[in-house]
């Protein structure tokens, strides 16, 4: 391979990187860029240009901002690949808190469906949940009782929702609630990217002794269309150890939230 083909992927691979790395922290500074990839600000802003170009990204002035609405939410094989080993080490350290003859709520996503995997062992569980990949994956591969909420299929979402499903959790009680989410903030609570979906988690807010929120580093800091819960809440927050510690150290002074950082094997 000559240099030219090795500098054009490694080129391609970078303005990649660009394009994550500014969809995880929204907005990026030309400054952050250089320093991230050891490359002239010439480069970069050539980068930002192509890419602006390809619809992957909006300039500013002196950077780049995300073009994900705040009402964007990624299909299931979108979000299968982003940040899979901190949603496995996540879900494994969540699992310690399921008890065998537990009731249990787990909401829709990758991380919980990870979650679901590692407690197949647990003896007289029952499940409620409103995803239909944990409810499969649960009942091929455990004894628990499932109980999968009516509603509205989500197409690509792999989840039910609407009215029949908020209304279906009213009358419930749990001991434990497994939460996902789009987007967490300190003073902006725990957030969703559509409403019909954030009153079915404030519902299963409602329904839980214990409410448990897993969310990877990549949702820390950031918000999405509609809050369905404050902070104060939830009575911990699972995360990885690629978390901002400004955030971390945020959320438990001013929401009173208690993390537990997950370290992710690398």
């Amino acid at each position: 391979m000559n240099r030219g083909t090795e500098e054009n992927i490694f080129a391609e691979e970078r303005k990649q990187l660009v394009v994550d790395l500014v969809n995880r922290q929204v907005k990026v500074t030309v400054a952050q860029l250089c320093e991230q990839f050891k490359v002239s600000p010439a480069t970069v802003r050539n980068d930002l240009r192509e890419l602006e170009f390809a619809g992957l990204l909006k300039r500013t002035h002196g950077g780049a901002i995300s073009n994900r609405k705040t009402s964007y939410e990624p299909t299931f094989y979108e979000k299968m690949v982003e940040n899979i080993e901190e949603k496995r080490a996540i879900a494994m350290a969540a699992a310690k808190m399921v008890q065998d003859g537990d009731t249990i709520a787990v909401d829709c996503g990758t991380t919980t469906l990870e979650l679901a995997k590692c407690i197949i062992n647990r003896k007289n569980l029952t499940v409620v949940t409103c995803d239909l990949q944990v409810a499969l994956y649960l009942d091929r591969n455990s004894q628990a009782t499932v109980i999968l909420m009516g509603g509205i299929l989500q197409r690509d979402l792999f989840y039910t929702s609407g009215p029949m499903t908020v209304e279906g959790l009213k009358d419930m009680n749990v001991d434990r609630v497994f939460l996902s989410a789009n987007g967490l903030a300190p003073g902006k609570g725990v957030t969703s990217p559509n409403m019909v979906q954030a009153q079915q988690k404030e519902q299963m807010v409602r329904i839980g002794d214990e409410i448990i929120l897993l969310a990877d580093h990549s949702k820390l800091g950031k918000s999405s269309f509609i809050k369905y819960a404050d902070l104060s809440q939830m009575d911990v927050l699972f995360t990885d150890d690629g978390a901002d510690p400004r955030v971390v150290e945020q959320l438990r002074a001013e929401d009173g939230i208690e993390v537990e950082i997950v370290k992710v094997p690398r």
